[in-house]
């Protein structure tokens, strides 16, 4: 009878061990899907929810042009290969929590967090007929890689990863200003209305350059508001947000296009990158001026006799005077006088 037991109890260990291996090959065989699926829930998560507070203050930060009695849009393209525009491109992988530009604006559209329109080339047009769809369709159309996986309803999901993402190949970007004067408030400023990103990519023809779609910028704004960079590099603190970089306007983006009548770009009547060159320095200049003239200037006379402005009037007004006085009389020597022949003496001689 002891002897029954025992083997009784050894059947049942054995059958337990084999039921346990067997939970364990299935939950190896699983473990690369939901380590998939993981991770998507932890990028998702890097970004937190906007509170009602954080709303409350982007509304606080919107600027309002519907009063402005003078506006002119302006687009801009800013390379992100120049100096100054770097802290919108590095790091080009998120490294210890920091992120480029790119990768927050792909993760915020990628999880439908925000509404990003189609890039239509003549003109923007922000309503829900051309709001993107972030699938399969848009992910082949820029050759991003993505896997599909089963989701939680049965229904498949598409997850990115990090290696994947274009960070590295969107080098530069479109934005849409608007110069604007508000004159019942006296507030000359600059908002920024949109920006869309370039990706460069490699096609039959060689490079591509491809925009890849509007994103208005109130719509962003929340999320990078709090993504501190480093603008310098002699200056390691991280003292300026993308959202104050954007805000200060401390880029440097060349104008590509102005708003007009006929929607025409500057290339289209500029044909020569000398001519393309003198264009943007115009408006430029037109810009600077119609700031200008809102204010009243200074007297050159008012300004303390120690400034460099006042110093160099005083010389050209001191020049002016003197190129005015009569001028000096001549002087001349009197002719020296002829010498005289030697007189002889009429004095009778001895």
């Amino acid at each position: 009878m002891k002897r029954l037991f025992c083997i009784v109890t050894l059947i049942n260990a054995l059958l337990a061990v084999n039921t346990l291996f067997a939970q364990e090959t299935q939950q190896e065989r699983r473990t690369p899907r939901l380590e998939r699926g993981e991770r998507a829930e932890d990028n998702a998560s890097s970004l937190p929810e906007l509170t009602v507070r954080a709303q409350d203050m982007n509304d606080r930060l919107t600027q309002e042009v519907g009063n402005a009695r003078w506006m002119r849009v302006i687009y801009r393209e800013v390379d992100l290969s120049k100096e100054q525009n770097a802290p919108l491109y590095y790091p080009v992988r998120p490294i210890n929590g920091n992120a480029n530009l790119f990768s927050t604006v792909f993760q915020v559209v990628s999880e439908n967090r925000v509404d990003a329109y189609e890039y239509l080339g003549d003109y923007e047009d922000f309503s829900d007929a051309h709001k993107i769809t972030f699938n399969k369709e848009f992910l082949d159309r820029y050759y991003i890689f993505y896997e599909e996986v089963e989701g939680r309803g049965g229904e498949p999901s598409l997850v990115i990863n990090e290696s994947d993402v274009p960070s590295a190949d969107v080098r530069s970007y479109y934005v849409k200003e608007a110069w604007y004067f508000d004159q019942n408030n006296s507030v000359f400023d600059i908002k920024i209305l949109a920006i869309c990103p370039i990706l460069y990519a490699s096609g039959d023809l060689g490079e591509e350059r491809r925009p890849m779609f509007w994103l208005p910028y109130e719509n962003i704004r929340p999320y990078i508001r709090n993504s501190y960079i480093m603008t310098s590099n002699t200056n390691n603190a991280k003292t300026f947000t993308v959202d104050d970089y954007f805000r200060r306007r401390m880029y440097d983006g060349e104008i590509v296009k102005t708003e007009n009548l006929m929607n025409r770009s500057l290339v289209e009547y500029c044909p020569t990158p000398d001519s393309l060159k003198k264009e943007q320095d115009r408006i430029e200049g037109q810009l600077v001026a119609f700031q200008q003239a809102l204010y009243l200037q200074p007297d050159s006379a008012e300004i303390a006799p120690d400034t460099k402005e006042a110093k160099k009037s005083a010389s050209v007004r001191a020049s002016r005077v003197s190129s005015t006085k009569e001028p000096k009389a001549a002087k001349t020597k009197a002719p020296k006088a002829e010498k005289s022949a030697p007189v002889r003496s009429i004095r009778g001689r001895r």
